[in-house]
Parts: C-alpha cells; sequence; structure tokens
C-alpha cells in the first residue's frame, strides 16, 4: 500500500490518473485506510439501498452531455464535470449517486462527430421517470446537477416542476454556471461561450489527461446575442443556435468553440470546483437537517 502511495505521489497530483486515484481510495477503504467513498446507487446492492433509506432520503443525480467541446476537450464534458462535482460533495455528505445521464439537447453540437442529442420532450419524460422511480422507493429530496449549462434548463426546470406537483417531492436544480456567479466576479474565466476558458479548467483541473490543450482555439465573436448571467449588458434569453450557424463557425475556425479556451488554467479549474462543492455540500446539509 505504501508503495503504491509513492508511486502515485511521485506523478504530481495535477497529472494523476482518475481511474488510478479512485482505485487506491477503494484499497484503503477496504483495509480501514479511512478514506470516504462517493456513494454511487448502481454500485449498492438493494439491502443497502433500503438500509440507507432509513436514515436519508436525499439522492444527487448528475446531469450532463456527449457533445462536441471543441479540438481540445472531451465529448464528455459536461457529463464528467457533474459527475466529478457530485462525487465529491458525496464523499463530504454521504449523499447517494444516481446514475447519471450521459445525454442532453445538443441539435447545434450535431456539426460534429461523435455529438449525441435528445429531444428535449423525450429528456423531460426520461428524468421525470427516474424521479418517479426513486421517489416510490422513499427518496423525497433530489439534487439535479446541471452539467450542460443553458440548453438543459428548460426541460430539467419542466421534468423537476411536474415531479414537485405530482409527487410531491423537492427537486432542486443546481447548475454550476448560476451558482458560480460570485466567484466569476472574483476569477477572470474571460467570455462565456462552450468549450471555454471556464470549462476547460475545470477540465484541467479534474481531467487533465483528457484535454489536449495544443488543440485549443480561441474565438470571441464581435457581437454575442446568447445570455451570459454575469453580464450586466441587455440581451435576449438563450436560444440554442442551430446547426448551420455552428458548420458555418467550424469552417471559419476549424472547430466550434467559443470563448478563450488556450487562457485556462487548472488552479482556475480548482479554485472553481472547490467552490462549487463547498455550495453543492451546503446545499445537501441543508436538505437534511
Amino acid at each position: 500500500m505504501k508503495d503504491m502511495m509513492l508511486l502515485i505521489a511521485s506523478r504530481g497530483s495535477r497529472w494523476l490518473n482518475v481511474t488510478s486515484v479512485k482505485l487506491l481510495k477503494r484499497v484503503r477503504a477496504s483495509v480501514g485506510g479511512g478514506d470516504a467513498l462517493a456513494r454511487w446507487l448502481h454500485e449498492m446492492r438493494w439491502p443497502e439501498v433500503e438500509d440507507y433509506l432509513r436514515k436519508d432520503d436525499r439522492i444527487i443525480l448528475p446531469l450532463g452531455s456527449t457533445e462536441q467541446h471543441g479540438r481540445h476537450a472531451p465529448l464528455g464534458t459536461d457529463s464528467l464535470l457533474a459527475i466529478a462535482l457530485a462525487e465529491d460533495a458525496s464523499e463530504r455528505t454521504g449523499v447517494v449517486i444516481a446514475p447519471p445521464l450521459w445525454y442532453g439537447w445538443s441539435p447545434h453540437h450535431m456539426v460534429a462527430p461523435g455529438t449525441v442529442s435528445v429531444r428535449p420532450e423525450v429528456l423531460i419524460e426520461v428524468l421525470y421517470d427516474i424521479i418517479s422511480s426513486l421517489s416510490r422507493h422513499g427518496f423525497r429530496k433530489f439534487v439535479l446537477i446541471n452539467g450542460h449549462r443553458l440548453a438543459n434548463l428548460p426541460w430539467i426546470q419542466i421534468a423537476a416542476e411536474r415531479a414537485q406537483r405530482e409527487l410531491k417531492v423537492s427537486a432542486l436544480v443546481f447548475d454550476p454556471l448560476y451558482m458560480s456567479l460570485e466567484l466569476r466576479k472574483k476569477v477572470d474565466f474571460g467570455p462565456f461561450g462552450h468549450g471555454d476558458d471556464m470549462e476547460t479548467s475545470h477540465l484541467l483541473h479534474k481531467f487533465p489527461g483528457l484535454v489536449n490543450m495544443s488543440e485549443a482555439r480561441d474565438y470571441v465573436p464581435e457581437r454575442v446575442i446568447y445570455a451570459d448571467p454575469l453580464n450586466p449588458k441587455d440581451s435576449l434569453c438563450y436560444v440554442p443556435s442551430t446547426e448551420e450557424r455552428m458548420r458555418a463557425l467550424r469552417e471559419l475556425t476549424g472547430d466550434a468553440v467559443i470563448g478563450t479556451p488556450t487562457k485556462a488554467d487548472p488552479e482556475k479549474g480548482r479554485i472553481y470546483h472547490e467552490h462549487l462543492v463547498e455550495r453543492l455540500v451546503q446545499l445537501l446539509r441543508s436538505l437534511k437537517e
């Protein structure tokens, strides 16, 4: 065990393989090392779930997407970052995490291969059915982590409202963009966009091995017509772009990114991640009181 820890530590915490870190935690936990583990619903046996529900009715549900995030970042960016927040908060609170929803509403990102887009009306029904199923077993407080920013919010909000009204549960939407408004006044993440400085910095902190910064390209349009919650200027409400516009962007820039990912930095990502985890832990603990 000591040799394994030294080997991992010698590689530098910034570039640790995520799987290796999780494996180390599991080994330590199995020999009484004391590391807290994220509690995933799909890794539990049903008697364990039954025992959990005798003491707790909270559950976290990460919601993301599988879509292009530029030449430099993985398709699973939104899902991976929502999962990372859920895991770190679960380790601190013991709250169970439901299996993530890896797909979102991404029609405008079909411009790049690998993107999967699910119709919002389907996503509403899927999310509602997930909440409905879990509520029947006794889960009553749902924290929905939105990793796909503005595009996911409409269908998440509709499903959450319906669940609260019909199932009499609490369904709270934890959105990193809105939950970091105060932080963004202190840390410069550059223009808000897609595959931007903020997302890339977060990835560099949590999943550095999945990022190829040599492929990162900046592009900031002269006139931005989508909403940025921190921008004090008058703005239209957000509507996803079209595949045609995104194709034109790709032809113009060689990519489908908006923002300045070349300015990303893992330290900014660490500050951002820790801020969000702290807010998420505060929320989860408030639901227990």
